[in-house]
C-alpha cells in the first residue's frame, strides 16, 4: 500500500512538472535573443526562432568557383520564409560574390621622399598602387589584392535585434593599404528582414577611385528564373546600362528592389536596397542581364578618398517574400533616408 502511495505522489509531482515547462516554455522562447556561430565559411547569424539570416563568409567554400581573390560579403543572404536571394560566382561574372564592396578601376597614391633620389631627383614624385578589389582584373591587377576579414562580433543582441562588427583589411602583397570597418544591424519588420550597413573606409594613401559605371557596394542576387527590377514607380523598362558608358545608368530613387521566381522553389522573392542621401551623388548599375543591385558613387564622376579620412557608407537592404511590398519599402526608405 505505502509503494503505491509513494508511485501516485510520483506521478502527480511528474504531471506539475511538466505543466510548468509547458508554462514556462513559451516565455523562454520568447526571452530569446539573435545568435552568431560559427558557420563552414563564416559566422553564421540567426533569429531568436532558429531561421538564418546570413552568412557573412571570411573563406571560400570548397570547391568553390569564386575567381576573385578577396571572400569578405555576407553570403548566403535568406529572406523570412527560408529561401535564398544573394548569389556567388554566377557563371557569367564568377568574381561576383553576395553583398561585398570593392572597386576595379582604382589606385592608391603615396606621394615619395624625393631628397632620396639623388642630385637630379623630381620635383615630386608618387608611387602609384594599381588595385582592383571588386575582383575582375581588366581595369587593374587584381592578383595580391585581397580583403582579409580579421573578426566578426556579435556587439549587441535580443529578440527583436542583432549588431554586429565586422573588421577587413585591405591588403596589396600583404601590406595594409586600407582598414574597413563595418556595422550591421538587423531587425525583422512587418515580415521582411532589414539589414542596416554602414561602411567606414580608411586607406593610409590617398584612395583614386576613377569613374566607372560600376563597383562599390553590390548586391549579386540569384538567377535561376524570371526577374523584374522595381523602384517606387513600377517596374523597371527602357535599355539596361552599359559598363563602358557611366552614363548609361540608372537614377537614383528611394529604393531598388530586384524581385525573381527562382525555379527551384517557384515562389517569388526579392531584396530591396535603400541608398542614404548621406553617400557621395549615385547612379544605378542595375542591368537584367546582372541581377545585380548596384549603387555606383563613381558613375557622376571619379571620387578620391584622401590618405587617413574616413570615407562612411551607408545602406539598408530589405529581404522580403512575394512581390515587393512597396508601401512598406516606401515606409523603410523615408525612415532611412532621414538619419
Amino acid at each position: 500500500m505505502q509503494r503505491k502511495i509513494l508511485e501516485t505522489r510520483r506521478a502527480g509531482a511528474m504531471r506539475m512538472l511538466a505543466a510548468v515547462v509547458l508554462i514556462a516554455a513559451p516565455v523562454f522562447a520568447f526571452s530569446q535573443a539573435y545568435t552568431l556561430t560559427e558557420g563552414a565559411t563564416g559566422p553564421v547569424l540567426k533569429t531568436p526562432d532558429g531561421r538564418t539570416v546570413f552568412e557573412y563568409m571570411t573563406s571560400k567554400p570548397a570547391g568553390s568557383t569564386l575567381t576573385s581573390p578577396s571572400t569578405a560579403c555576407f553570403h548566403p543572404v535568406y529572406t523570412p520564409g527560408g529561401q535564398r536571394i544573394t548569389n556567388i560566382a554566377p557563371n557569367d561574372h564568377p568574381h561576383h560574390r553576395g553583398i561585398w564592396v570593392g572597386w576595379q578601376d582604382a589606385e592608391f597614391h603615396e606621394p615619395q621622399d624625393v631628397d632620396k633620389m639623388g642630385p637630379n631627383h623630381p620635383a615630386r614624385a608618387l608611387r602609384i598602387t594599381r588595385a582592383d578589389f571588386w575582383g575582375w582584373g581588366v581595369y587593374a591587377p587584381r592578383d595580391g589584392r585581397v580583403i582579409v576579414t580579421k573578426d566578426v562580433k556579435l556587439v549587441s543582441a535580443d529578440a527583436k535585434h542583432a549588431e554586429l562588427e565586422i573588421h577587413n583589411d585591405w591588403n596589396v602583397d600583404g601590406r595594409k593599404m586600407l582598414d574597413e570597418s563595418d556595422d550591421a544591424v538587423v531587425t525583422e519588420v512587418d515580415g521582411v528582414f532589414v539589414i542596416d550597413l554602414t561602411y567606414h573606409l580608411t586607406p593610409i594613401a590617398d584612395y583614386v577611385l576613377k569613374q566607372s559605371g560600376f563597383g562599390g557596394f553590390a548586391l549579386q542576387a540569384r538567377k535561376d528564373g524570371p526577374s523584374f527590377y522595381s523602384t517606387p514607380a513600377g517596374k523597371m523598362t527602357g535599355p539596361d546600362p552599359h559598363y563602358a558608358y557611366p552614363d548609361s545608368d540608372r537614377p537614383d530613387a528611394p529604393w531598388w528592389d530586384f524581385t525573381i521566381t527562382p525555379q527551384e522553389s517557384g515562389k517569388m522573392i526579392g531584396a530591396t536596397v535603400i541608398n542614404s542621401p548621406l553617400n557621395p551623388p549615385t547612379w544605378w548599375h542595375n542591368a537584367t542581364y546582372l541581377w545585380m543591385l548596384n549603387p555606383a558613387i563613381t558613375s557622376m564622376n571619379g571620387y578620391t578618398i584622401p590618405a587617413n579620412t574616413t570615407l562612411t557608407l551607408r545602406y539598408r537592404v530589405v529581404t522580403h517574400d512575394g512581390a515587393p511590398p512597396t508601401a512598406l519599402l516606401d515606409m523603410l526608405a523615408n525612415e532611412f533616408r532621414q538619419h
